[in-house]
């Protein structure tokens, strides 16, 4: 086994098994937080030297949760509280709940009521967020955030340590964007399943840590010849991607994801959080610069745009638009982010996930489809 093949197999080993992380983190003596879905400013977990532990589900049955939510919310949030009631996530100092979706809402009071033990941290964004008067709003709210993370550190955080965040931060940032071009540049290097476990394991991890085994994965990328790649190439799109029998089908169908628009993946590391002399301030508008999600205020649909420029600039031969299950946000931007695609005349397919279905024959045949449209 050569060095990335080690890399991307540990990337995959922490992906898999975020209880072992957590409990890693919890003996060297760090407290945890929980960021749930969406954009949580985990820039303020980090500063108030805590790590930021994300919350996006898992493959499992949801049986307990169901008696607090009704059975069309998505089922990231389905799984999420039913790990939660089981006592997956014991061991959390505390989770932080965006509202950024009507499921998200009701999140909070559910989380509270059904997994007391654990306290629950509120995070609202201005829905008009570009604006000075948004700006302002969503800065006021990571103040009471930080005010909450500082009870729980037992620590005042200062306006140097949320600076010294940031840059770490903006550092991996940059370090993802360069492994986004590598993959775009020398498709078929990874597999669909090895890019996911990349972006998925830095949901689990402390950021520098990251950010170094990336670093050096990046190099080896550089290093490898890009070879000849004859399979198909797609950009995916939606909330997540991260759906263990979907991604199998696409490695097994000799798919390569060169890009994607996808929330759990690259639109957490497009843009940087600016230098501001208030840091909170520029955190803020670090909100306000994210564009094509599709629980962000986007009344010019600017995601079908950026998708068909991606994939463009991507050389990608079609688009794959992944919709988590029961997600209004994701339902209603399909109908115009298509239009734009065949008015471009990019190919395009829909599938649909749910972490509590254990076959996909249908996303197979659809995916054996596309790829025959796509002339292969």
């Amino acid at each position: 086994m050569n060095r990335m093949e080690e890399l991307l197999r540990a990337f995959r080993n922490i992906a898999d098994n975020p209880k072992a992380q957590l409990e890693k983190y919890r003996a060297e003596g760090k407290k945890a937080v929980g960021c749930m879905l969406y954009f949580c400013p985990e820039e303020l977990v980090y500063a108030a030297g805590m790590i930021p532990f994300g919350l996006w589900g898992a493959r499992t049955q949801a049986v307990e949760a169901k008696r607090y939510l009704p059975a069309f919310i998505c089922s990231v949030l389905q799984t999420t509280l039913e790990l939660g009631i089981r006592g997956a996530y014991d061991g959390l100092e505390a989770v932080m709940i965006p509202i950024l979706c009507d499921s998200l809402k009701g999140m909070d009071g559910n989380w509270r009521y059904s997994v007391p033990h654990i306290p629950v941290i509120p995070v609202a964004h201005a829905q008009n967020r570009k604006t000075e008067a948004g700006v302002a709003f969503t800065a006021s709210q990571y103040r009471k955030v930080k005010a909450r993370l500082e009870e729980i550190a037992g620590r005042a955080i200062t306006d140097a340590d949320i600076r010294d965040a940031v840059s770490v931060y903006n550092a991996r940032r940059a370090v993802m964007r360069r492994f986004l071009e590598l993959c775009a540049r020398k498709p078929g290097l990874l597999k669909p399943s090895e890019r996911n476990a990349v972006f998925k394991s830095s949901c689990f991890m402390d950021v520098r840590e990251h950010a170094g085994m990336v670093s050096e994965l990046v190099a080896l990328m550089e290093e490898a010849p890009a070879g000849e790649f004859k399979g198909p190439k797609i950009v995916t799109s939606g909330i997540m991607a991260d759906h263990p029998n979907l991604l199998q089908i696409l490695d097994d169908l000799g798919y390569a994801v060169v890009d994607d628009e996808v929330t759990h993946e690259s639109l957490r590391f497009r843009a940087d959080v600016p230098e501001t002399e208030d840091p909170i301030e520029g955190m803020a508008r670090q909100v306000g610069n994210i564009e094509g999600c599709s629980v962000l205020f986007d009344p010019e649909k600017n995601r079908g745009k950026m998708l068909v420029d991606l994939a463009k600039k991507s050389g990608a031969d079609g688009v794959l638009l992944v919709l988590t299950k029961f997600c209004d946000p994701e339902e209603y931007d399909y109908v115009p982010i298509k239009r734009m695609l065949d008015a471009a005349g990019i190919p395009a397919i829909q599938v649909e996930i749910d972490q509590q279905t254990a076959e996909n024959a249908q996303t197979l045949t659809a995916l054996e489809t596309f790829r025959g449209i796509l002339g292969y």
